[in-house]
Parts: C-alpha cells; sequence; structure tokens
C-alpha cells in the first residue's frame, strides 16, 4: 500500500512531509526520530501498515530533518518534533485521534504532550516498548549502544541500533538487513547525532501520571527493551493495559491496537467513536414471582415491570437495546441523563402500588461497540457484572460514571472494589443514594 503524500508548514517555516492511508478512525503514528522515512517505511513494513489502514485513516509524518521532510536544518530538539506534529495535526484535519508511540523517546514524548494538552481531541494512546528515560537501559545491548557510538561512525550506530532492535533472528535477518541499510540514509549524520544527543536528556517520569486517556502499552519480545521498563511505564499510567507479544514484523502489533481501539477481532465491525452510558436492568426474584403469581398473573406483573421502564427510558433520553425477559439493556449519551434516568427507575417502581417489584440497575461509560443496533465489547459486560452485584432496589455506577457525573447532585456512596468475570483489573463501584439526591 502506497501512502498518499502532502506536505504541511510550521509556524517556524520548515517543510513537513507527512502521508495518510486508509480510512476509518484517525490514528496518528509518532516515528521514531531519526529513524522515519514516511514512504520507505510502507514499503519495508508493508504488512504492518497495511494492517492499521484497513481499520484506520492512518497519517504518519517525518519530523524536520528526517525523511522526505525539509533535510537543511540547523537544529532540532524536542521543541520542534512537536511544532512538527501540530502542525501535521492541523493539516490533516485531526478532530479526534488515536496516537501510537513508536519505540523511541521522542515518539513517546511527544504523544504524552499531545494527550496533555488536547485531552478533548486524543482519543486512545498506544506505546509500544516504551521506557521513562535511558538510565533505564544502562545495562542494555542498547543502552551501551549511545552517543559515543554515534558521534564516532553514524552509519555503523545507525546498524547496529536496528540489529539490537529488531532482533537477530535468523529467519529476520535479509528483513533487518534491508531496514538497517535504508534507515542509514534517512537524516544527515550531524542531524541524527542531535537527535541522538536530545533524546539521552528526556526524562517521562514525572508526567505519566497526568495521561487520562486509554492507554494500551506493548512490549514486543524480538526486541532488547526490558520488559520491566515497559511494565513500570505503564504502572505510571492511571489504568494503563500491558501486553507483551513476539512478531519481528511487527504485523501483530497492528492487530493489538485494532482489538484495543475498535474492541473487535472482526474486520467488518467499527466501534462508535463516542462515549456512551450503558445501563442494565434486571427484576430480582422473578422466577420466585412467577411461581407463586402462576404465569397470568405473574406476566400481567412483568408487563408493568416492562411499561414503567420503557416509559422511564423515552423520558430520559434512553435507547432500548434490547430486553431479556426480566431485564433492560439501555444506552444513553449523556451520563447525567442515564443516572437520572436510573433514578427515576427505582422511584416509579418505589410508588407503584400491588405487587413489589424488586429491581437492581448497574451502570457503566465507555466506548462500545455498535453493530445491527446492538451493543458490545468490555463497556458493555462491564457495566452487566455491576449490575449483577447490586440488590433489588439500588443502583450501583462505576467510578467512571462517578467522575463524569461529579458536580450534578447525586449522593454516592462508596461500595468498595470487585474483580468482575472476564477482568483482570478491580473495579470500583458506588452506589447512587436515589432516595436522597436532589435530582429530579
Amino acid at each position: 500500500m502506497e501512502p498518499q503524500i502532502r506536505y504541511t508548514t510550521t509556524p517556524d517555516g520548515a517543510s513537513i512531509a507527512w502521508g495518510e492511508a486508509g480510512e476509518g478512525p484517525d490514528l496518528l503514528f509518532c516515528n521514531a526520530p531519526p529513524f522515519t522515512h514516511v514512504q520507505e517505511q510502507f514499503a519495508i513494513n508493508g504488512a504492518f501498515y497495511g494492517t492499521l489502514a484497513s481499520y484506520f485513516r492512518v497519517i504518519l509524518f517525518d519530523a524536520r530533518g528526517i525523511g522526505m521532510s525539509e533535510r537543511d536544518v540547523v537544529d532540532v530538539s524536542r521543541d520542534t518534533v512537536l511544532i512538527d506534529a501540530k502542525a501535521v495535526i492541523e493539516a490533516a484535519k485531526l478532530d479526534q485521534f488515536v496516537i501510537v508511540a513508536d519505540m523511541n523517546m521522542f515518539a513517546s514524548w511527544t504523544a504524552i504532550q499531545l494527550a496533555l494538552t488536547s485531552p478533548e481531541r486524543v482519543t486512545h494512546l498506544v506505546f509500544d516498548s516504551p521506557f521513562q528515560n535511558v538510565r533505564e537501559l544502562a545495562d542494555t545491548p542498547y543502552g551501551r549502544t549511545g552517543l559515543a557510538l554515534a558521534e564516532a561512525d553514524w552509519t555503523v550506530y545507525v546498524q547496529t541500533v536496528m540489529r539490537i532492535l529488531m532482533g537477530w533472528d535468523a529467519a529476520t535477518s535479509d528483513w533487518v538487513d534491508k531496514l538497517a541499510q535504508a534507515v542509514t540514509g534517512w537524516a544527515d549524520p550531524s542531524v541524527g547525532r542531535q537527535y541522538v544527543r536530545n533524546m539521552e536528556t528526556l526524562d517521562l517520569s514525572d508526567q505519566l501520571a497526568g495521561v487520562r486517556q486509554p492507554t494500551l502499552v506493548l512490549r514486543n519480545d524480538p526486541n532488547n527493551i526490558p520488559a520491566r521498563c515497559c511494565q513500570r511505564f505503564a504502572a505510571r499510567i492511571p489504568g494503563a493495559q500491558f501486553r507483551q507479544y513476539s512478531d519481528p514484523t511487527y504485523a501483530q502489533m497492528a492487530e493489538l491496537i485494532r482489538d484495543f481501539v475498535l474492541g473487535s477481532p472482526s474486520s467488518d465491525t467499527r466501534a462508535s467513536s463516542a462515549v456512551r452510558t450503558v445501563l442494565f436492568t434486571d427484576l430480582v426474584g422473578h422466577t420466585e414471582m412467577m411461581s407463586r403469581l402462576g404465569d397470568d398473573r405473574g406476566r400481567d406483573v412483568l408487563r408493568e415491570h416492562e411499561r414503567i421502564t420503557r416509559e422511564v427510558l423515552k423520558a430520559n433520553g434512553g435507547t432500548e437495546v434490547k430486553t431479556m425477559g426480566d431485564g433492560f439493556m439501555a444506552s444513553f449519551g449523556s451520563v447525567t441523563r442515564a443516572v437520572e434516568c436510573a433514578v427515576a427507575l427505582q422511584r416509579a417502581f418505589a410508588e407503584r402500588e400491588g405487587e413489589p417489584l424488586n429491581v437492581r440497575v448497574g451502570l457503566n461509560a465507555g466506548e462500545p461497540i455498535e453493530e445491527d443496533g446492538d451493543l458490545f465489547g468490555a463497556t458493555v459486560i462491564l457495566a452487566s457484572r455491576i449490575a449483577a452485584k447490586a440488590d433489588g432496589g439500588e443502583i450501583l455506577v462505576a467510578d467512571t460514571v462517578r467522575g463524569l457525573c461529579s458536580g450534578k447532585g447525586f449522593l454516592f456512596a462508596d461500595r468498595g472494589d470487585f474483580v468482575a468475570k472476564g477482568f483482570e483489573e478491580p473495579v470500583r463501584v458506588y452506589e447512587v443514594s436515589w432516595r436522597h439526591t436532589t435530582v429530579s
């Protein structure tokens, strides 16, 4: 697949090359200065970029002094890389986008700055084999291949770095040779050395805790970035996921990115980019009630339960996704309206005369997958698990929902953490004190 190459000019006058390929949600790939060349990277690793481009609109760029961008530059630094990235974001008209950062301090630093300064635009972050500073690599082959070698012989430095990072596996030696030979010419030695000097001064450790986007940290087994470095990196980002994979061609990395952002292994499925709140209800004691009342009377009570639920959903802007006989699944574009609906449901059931209707409600917010009018994915599953934790007459919500409802007049009681089935990390849930809330 050939990218469409375009150019843009930064505010300080540098000409920056950028390329795009594919259709779908926007994905900005922060490459690894000085080892980038928009056109040749596609040619060398077509399996990786081609897979990404089958799910996303992939945007790559060469920072100044590198690849197809303006090569006649005097100074380069982390600040110029950020300027170049912002120019490409505007030229490509990226309103909301995913960032993938390659195994490089500049790439990681740029991704973090964009995430911190434009949280409303950056939806997800993916880091491949990241580390916080080069000091972490002091006892590794990559760490020992440092500035001294770059200053002494740029060609040897580049080829050594490529072999160390990509691995020495004989099965991929031809590919590594091809990459190493190509990369040597992607930057003039004087510019390349500047990037290496600047990279050795970067330290990301104090900035990672500020990241709030969903984050995936990957570590590829064939390269020599120690797993401990990637794990420490992930541990500093709230809620970050960590995954290891093993693929010298990096094609598997594209699949992991797809699954993380789109949430489905199907190439025909696309996730909605909008955040939705998913609500589940469940009528407690349904089986016992049907046995006690009999089929006809029990079915009348169920119809009353369905009528109330549908009326309250409609009044609060909810969309009924499906009914499961004794419960409902619904979605909302507003987290506030979703919690208001949950409160209204419990009040309506409590005020109803006759056979008691003890309903439990659970809510979670995220980016579910939408297909044929149904919703799927981790957001939906967790909402169901949270509903199952509630007792009759209770509303339980994920911490995400509570945070998004801050200052809206709801009262929450901390119910602690639990490990939901199918999830590795514990989830903190809160009970909505609907009898005392001021929300009408």
